[in-house]
């Protein structure tokens, strides 16, 4: 046999017989296609979400099933609908959340977020870069009664144009100051029977006396005729103390013995008490201690006292025992500056704010009240360490807190 190729050659019929056989299987289909009832999407539970644009009644034929052109209909809605899902994701990615923008402010670019103010009074015209032709280094806080006004006339005098003054009044009168030509420069804040710690917790934010490099809160019974705020400041730099206070002239209104005036130094950081009242020689009231009625905090040092005042606490005993653990190490920036110094006067003007119970004057009120926040700030304070050493898993050390 020789090479020849093999090929398949079908026969006419064969051909014939399979197209007659694609004619009718086209023919039959269409016959059936016709013979279904109409489809309707209205019935069918599609996800809302598939279909959002598109009104499925429009799209619907109850007499013919689905047009042809019915269908192109819905799926040129749909390819418009993924079209919009497109942009709105795209507008969701151009959306702004900075989770490490202050709390409530993630919406905001952080170039525009201003997470510090200040007290400096400012024009309701002109250049806002312009209103200020002063800016405060410092920040002096009395907390006063109108009776008091011819003491502290003299103790703002006693500090310079460097000074912001704020004056907290308990007795609601203000506007009789106006008497005083640097009281129409202070910023005045009235709410009745109030205490400096109370005004000082809502009133002086670190983040609102941020410009401020020291912040003096004291009473409104001091004498200050040994007393220059400047000399003060620069004393307190020159030691290199973060809390301090003037020391108190020795026979008046004297608790304890390290807040006594010395005539032979600048500032001291320890003394020694009676016995039994010091713990430790570097440890409260015999080192790290200042009292409550005239410190001066930093700024670093205030942001963390200002966390430590209990919002509830007002008269703010025992915060002097507890200042120590604002700085470290506290016997060495905590201190009394000796050569500028003020007198206690011991006015008890504040304590007759109270109000009269039992057959109590209302200044043995507020001494009880005193007493019994101590007693609470102690325990909250303890309490609390306990509770972070319990955190970490360790033993807390021995409480040293008076």
């Amino acid at each position: 046999m020789g090479t020849g190729r093999c090929a398949i050659v079908r026969k006419p019929n064969e051909t014939m017989r399979l197209v007659v056989t694609t004619l009718i299987g086209v023919v039959f289909g269409f016959l059936i296609g016709l013979s279904f009832p109409t489809v309707s999407l209205t019935k069918l539970n599609l996800p809302s979400n598939l279909l959002p644009s598109v009104h499925l009644s429009d799209i619907e034929d109850k007499n013919s099933g689905l047009s042809t052109q019915r269908l192109l209909n819905v799926w040129s809605a749909l390819k418009g609908n993924r079209n919009i899902s497109t942009e709105a994701q795209k507008l969701n990615n151009t959306k702004i959340w900075v989770p490490s923008n202050p709390r409530g402010a993630e919406r905001l670019p952080p170039a525009i977020i201003a997470t510090e103010s200040d007290l400096y009074l400012r024009r309701l015209w002109g250049k806002p870069s312009e209103d200020l032709t002063v800016r405060q280094k410092y920040l002096v806080t009395f907390t006063v009664g109108y009776n008091q006004k011819n003491n502290i006339d003299a103790a703002v005098k006693k500090f310079s144009d460097n000074f912001t003054i704020l004056l907290f009044h308990y007795d609601g009168r203000t506007s009789e100051w106006d008497e005083f030509e640097w009281s129409k420069r202070a910023i005045h804040v009235s709410a009745r029977k109030q205490t400096k710690w109370w005004y000082a917790k809502r009133f002086l934010h670190p983040d609102i006396v941020a410009p401020y490099d020291y912040i003096f809160i004291w009473d409104e019974d001091l004498g200050v005729e040994h007393f220059n705020a400047e000399e003060y400041i620069k004393l307190v730099r020159k030691h290199g103390l973060e809390i301090s206070q003037p020391g108190l002239e020795p026979n008046k209104g004297l608790t304890w013995r390290m807040t006594k005036r010395r005539g032979d130094s600048e500032v001291h950081k320890k003394t020694e008490e009676k016995p039994g009242w010091c713990s430790q020689p570097y440890l409260p009231p015999c080192a790290a201690f200042v009292e409550i009625m005239a410190p001066v905090f930093s700024r670093d040092a205030w942001r963390c006292v200002w966390h430590m005042i209990q919002n509830d606490l007002v008269h703010g005993w025992g915060l002097d025992f507890a200042l120590r653990k604002c700085v470290e190490p506290a016997h060495e920036k905590i201190g009394v500056v000796d050569s500028q110094w003020v007198v206690h006067q011991t006015v008890p003007s504040l304590g007759n704010q109270g109000q009269a119970e039992n057959g109590k004057a209302p200044w043995q009120g507020v001494r009880e009240r005193c007493r019994r926040e101590w007693t609470m700030f102690q325990t909250r304070v303890a309490n609390a360490e306990k509770a972070y050493y319990k955190s970490i898993g360790i033993d807390p050390p021995n409480s040293t807190t008076r």
